[in-house]
C-alpha cells in the first residue's frame, strides 16, 4: 500500500527540479560563485544545449549533509540507484545511472578527471565529507558532451569545488546517528584579502560501525584551498584528500542467511585452535590518496578566454586479509615436513597493496561572440601503479620471510584527448550543436591475472544537436553521439575484451516558467561489443564484465520542479526503460542455449523519486523524500535466482536554522531520519554460475547462486553547524 501511495504521488508530481536553468549566485556562506563557474565550463552545460542533465547546489545539498557520501546525497536524480556496501551511507558507496554503474560514469572534479584510471571506478571512500566542499554538481546523463577522462557510457558528473568567499567565515559542524556513526568538520575562510587574494579549508572526521556487522569505517579528510584573482586572471591552487579504514563488507551474503540474520558478515572468519568460529579483527580496507590542483583561467580580451589545470593524485593502501588453510603454492612458499608430515598449505595474513601515480594537464580555451561560443581543449593524463602482495604473518613460514611479496606487477596507462565544441545561434529559436572528440589510449600491464597486455585504442566521438526555443518557456532538443570505450584492468584479467561503443539518441522538451519547471526526454541507446556486468565478482569484490555483442537501452525521463504557493515545492521524477541484451547465448548443462533477448543486469525498468519540501520562512523547512527502484536482474539470463527485488524507502528531512547577532551569525540544527517506514530491502546484489561435473559423473549440471547486500530500516542522522 504504501508503494502505491507513493508511486502514485510521485507520477502526478511529474519529477526532479531543472537547477540547471538558474545560476547560482550564493554558496552556504552567501559568496558569489560565478566567477569560479569557469573551471567547469568547459565540460557542464546549460538549457541551450541538446543535453540531459541535472544541477545540484551546495543549497541543495546543505539539510542532508550529515556524513553521507554523495552518491546518498544524488539517491533522488532522474534514473540514478544507489547502495551502500556498510548499509547506511558511509563507507563504501556506489551509484548507477540508467543501468550503468560507477565504471561507466565519467567523474571530474573542476574539470579534472577523478575515476581511477585501471578499474575507471569511482571510489567516494577515499574523499569523505567532499560534499562539504562542494560548491555544484552537474550530472549528464547519457553520453553527454566531450570531457576528460575515460568516456562516460551512463552519465557524466561534474563538481565544482568551494568558490570564493568575499567574507570571512568559520563553521563548526558535528553530527551524531545510528551505528555509532559521528561527524566533525572544520571550516573556515579569510574571505578577500586586498580584494585579491582568499583562504579556505576544511578537516572532516567521521566513523561508523555501519549497520552490517563490522563494517566500520574511519575516515579523515582535509581540503586547503588559495584563490587569486583581478579583473582579469583567475588563479586556484587546491590541496585535498582522505584516509580511509573500513572493514571489509563486499562479501554480501545469500538468500538464507538473509531470511535469519541481515547484518551478518562472513569477511574474516576463520576457525581457532580449538574449533570456534572467530573474525579477524583487521580485515581492512586501508588507503590513502592526496589530490592536487592548480587552476588558471585568463581572460584574454572580450571574447577570448582560456583555462589550464594542473594535477597530480598520489594514491597508496592495501587490504588486509586472514587466510585459512591456504595453499603454500599460491605464495610460492615450498612445502614443508612439520613431525614427519608434508605440510602444503597454512593459515597467514596478507596485504594487497596499490602504489599510484596520476598526472596530467588539461586545458580550454573558449570563444564567445555574438551568436557563437566556441570551446577547443583537450588533456594529457599519465597513470603509473604499482599492485603488489605482502605476508606478514604465516603459521608455517617455510621458506619465506616478514613481507615477503609474493606477487609484484606494474602498469601504466597514457590518455590523450582533443576536442573541439560550439554552440551557433542561427536565429531566435533555432541553435546547433557540434562536438568533436579524438581520444588515445596506450595501456600496459604485466599481471599474472593480466598476461602481458600492451594495447593501444583510437577512438573519435562525434555529437551533434539541435535546439529549437519555441518562446521564452518551451524548450525542445535532439541529439545524436559517439562513445567509445577501452577495456579496464579487470577486463583483461577475465580474458581478452573488445572495446566498446555505443550510439546515443536523445529527445526533450523543457518547459520553464517562475513556479513551475519541467524536463522530459526519450532516449535510445544502442550499444555494439558492451561490457555488461556478469552478476560476478572476482576475489577483491570487484564487478566482473563481458562483452555481449549487440544490445540496448531505451527510456522516458521526466522531472519537474512545482512551487505551490509560497511554501510548498514538490520535485518528482520517473524513469521508464527497457534494457536489453540482443540474442544473448548461454552454456547451460554443457549445451548453448540460445535465449533471445534478455534484460541486461542491473538496469530496473521503473525508477520514481520525488521530495516534497515545506518551508515555513527561510529558518525552517522539512522535507519528505521517497525512491521506489523496480524489480532487476543481477545476471544477463534472466534466471529468477538473479532477481534482485522491487524495493522503496523513504527519508524525512528537517532543518532549523537561528541567527544570531555580532561574532556568531547563525546556529543550524538538521536532521535526517532514513527508511522512515523501516523497510527491509536489499539495494544491491551478485549473481554467479558455474559447471558441476564431480557430483554425477559423464553430466554436466550449471549451478546458480547469488549474495545480497541488505540495506539499514530505520536510521537516523542528527547535526548541528555553528557558523561565526
Amino acid at each position: 500500500m504504501k508503494t502505491f501511495i507513493f508511486t502514485s504521488l510521485a507520477v502526478l508530481g511529474l519529477g526532479t527540479g531543472l537547477k540547471a536553468q538558474q545560476q547560482p549566485t550564493d554558496s552556504l556562506e552567501g559568496k558569489k560563485v560565478v566567477l569560479d563557474e569557469v573551471f567547469v565550463s568547459a565540460v557542464r552545460v546549460t538549457k541551450e544545449s541538446p543535453v540531459t542533465f541535472s544541477n545540484l547546489t551546495k543549497a541543495d545539498i546543505k539539510p542532508r549533509n550529515l556524513g553521507q557520501d554523495i552518491p546518498i546525497l544524488m539517491n533522488f536524480l532522474p534514473s540514478v540507484v544507489t547502495t551502500s556496501d556498510a548499509g547506511a551511507g558511509v563507507g563504501y558507496t556506489s551509484l548507477r545511472v540508467r543501468g550503468s554503474d560507477a565504471t561507466r560514469i565519467n567523474v571530474t572534479i573542476n574539470g579534472i578527471p577523478y575515476n581511477d584510471s585501471e578499474s575507471q571506478g569511482t571510489f567516494w571512500v577515499n574523499m569523505p565529507d567532499f560534499a562539504s566542499s562542494t560548491e555544484s554538481l552537474q550530472l549528464q546523463r547519457g553520453v553527454g558532451t566531450s570531457t576528460n577522462g575515460a568516456g562516460a557510457f551512463g552519465a557524466s558528473l561534474n563538481l565544482l569545488t568551494d568558490g570564493f568567499s568575499e567574507d570571512a567565515y568559520g563553521q563548526v559542524s558535528s553530527s551524531i546517528g545510528s551505528f555509532n556513526t559521528l561527524r566533525n568538520t572544520l571550516k573556515f575562510s579569510t574571505g578577500m584579502l586586498n580584494d585579491q587574494i582568499e583562504v579556505s579549508g576544511r578537516l572532516s572526521r567521521i566513523t561508523s560501525d555501519g549497520y552490517i556487522d563490522r563494517a566500520s569505517s574511519e575516515l579523515e579528510s582535509y581540503f586547503l584551498q588559495g584563490a587569486y584573482k583581478d579583473d582579469n586572471t583567475l588563479l586556484k591552487a587546491l590541496l585535498f584528500g582522505g584516509h580511509e579504514i573500513t572493514y571489509q563488507a563486499w562479501y554480501g551474503i545469500d538468500a538464507e542467511t538473509l531470511a535469519t540474520d541481515r547484518t551478518f558478515n562472513p569477511s574474516g572468519i576463520y576457525t581457532d585452535a580449538n574449533g570456534n568460529t572467530q573474525f579477524y579483527e583487521n580485515e581492512v580496507d586501508n588507503y590513502k590518496q592526496d589530490h592536487a590542483q592548480l587552476l588558471w583561467n585568463q581572460q584574454v580580451s572580450e571574447y577570448w578566454s582560456t583555462n589550464i589545470a594542473l594535477h597530480y593524485t598520489r594514491g597508496r593502501g592495501f587490504f588486509e586479509q586472514f587466510k585459512e588453510d591456504d595453499d603454500f603454492e599460491n605464495y610460492g612458499i615450498d612445502p614443508i615436513i612439520v613431525d614427519g608430515a608434508v605440510v602444503s598449505t597454512t593459515d597467514l595474513i596478507r596485504r594487497r597493496w596499490l602504489d599510484n601515480d596520476f598526472y596530467g594537464i588539461v586545458a580550454s580555451t573558449n570563444y564567445a561572440k555574438d551568436n557563437l561560443d566556441l570551446i577547443i581543449g583537450g588533456g594529457w593524463n599519465t597513470y603509473q601503479g604499482d599492485h603488489f602482495g605482502e605476508i606478514i604473518w604465516t603459521r608455517y613460514a617455510g621458506n619465506t620471510n616478514y613481507r615477503d611479496r609474493y606477487y609484484d606487477d606494474s602498469s601504466d596507462k597514457t590518455d590523450l584527448n582533443i576536442y573541439t565544441k560550439a554552440n551557433y545561434k542561427l536565429n531566435d529559436h533555432w541553435s546547433l550543436y557540434g562536438d568533436l572528440q579524438y581520444r588515445t589510449v596506450g595501456y600496459n600491464a604485466n599481471g599474472d591475472d593480466t598476461g602481458m597486455v600492451d594495447d593501444n585504442f583510437n577512438f573519435f566521438n562525434p555529437k551533434a544537436g539541435i535546439t529549437y526555443d519555441l518562446n521564452k518557456n518551451n524548450n525542445f532538443y535532439l541529439s545524436y553521439a559517439v562513445a567509445n570505450r577501452e577495456p579496464n584492468r579487470n577486463d583483461f584479467e577475465s580474458g581478452n575484451p573488445k572495446p566498446e561503443k555505443l550510439n546515443d539518441f536523445e529527445l526533450g522538451w523543457r518547459y520553464i516558467s517562475p513556479l513551475v519547471q519541467v524536463n522530459t526526454n526519450v532516449y535510445y541507446m544502442k550499444y555494439k561489443d558492451q561490457l555488461v556486468l556478469t552478476g560476478e565478482l572476482n576475489d577483491v569484490g570487484a564487478p566482473l564484465r563481458e562483452n555481449v555483442g549487440n544490445s540496448y537501452r531505451l527510456g522516458l525521463e521526466l522531472d519537474a520542479n512545482i512551487r505551490i504557493g509560497n511554501s510548498f515545492v514538490v520535485r518528482p521524477n520517473i524513469a521508464l526503460s527497457t534494457n536489453k541484451n540482443q540474442d544473448f547465448v548461454f552454456e547451460r548443462d554443457g549445451l548453448l542455449e540460445a535465449l533471445g533477448n534478455t534484460n541486461i543486469a542491473y538496469s530496473p525498468n521503473l525508477i520514481i523519486g520525488n521530495t516534497v519540501t515545506y518551508r515555513t520562512n527561510e529558518a525552517f523547512q522539512i522535507s519528505f523524500l521517497s525512491k521506489y527502484v523496480g524489480k532487476q536482474y543481477m545476471g544477463n539470463i534472466d534466471s529468477e535466482n538473479s532477481i534482485l527485488d522491487a524495493y522503496s524507502q523513504s527519508d524525512l528531512n528537517l532543518q532549523y536554522e537561528i541567527p544570531c547577532n555580532g561574532f556568531l551569525k547563525s546556529i543550524v540544527f538538521s536532521g535526517l531520519v532514513n527508511n522512515i517506514f523501516n523497510a527491509k530491502y536489499e539495494s544491491n546484489g551478485y549473481f554467479y554460475t558455474y559447471d558441476d561435473d564431480f557430483s554425477n559423473p559423464g553430466t554436466t549440471t550449471t549451478i546458480e547462486g547469488a549474495g545480497y547486500y541488505p540495506q539499514s530500516g530505520t536510521n537516523f542522522l542528527l547535526g548541528a553547524a555553528i557558523n561565526f
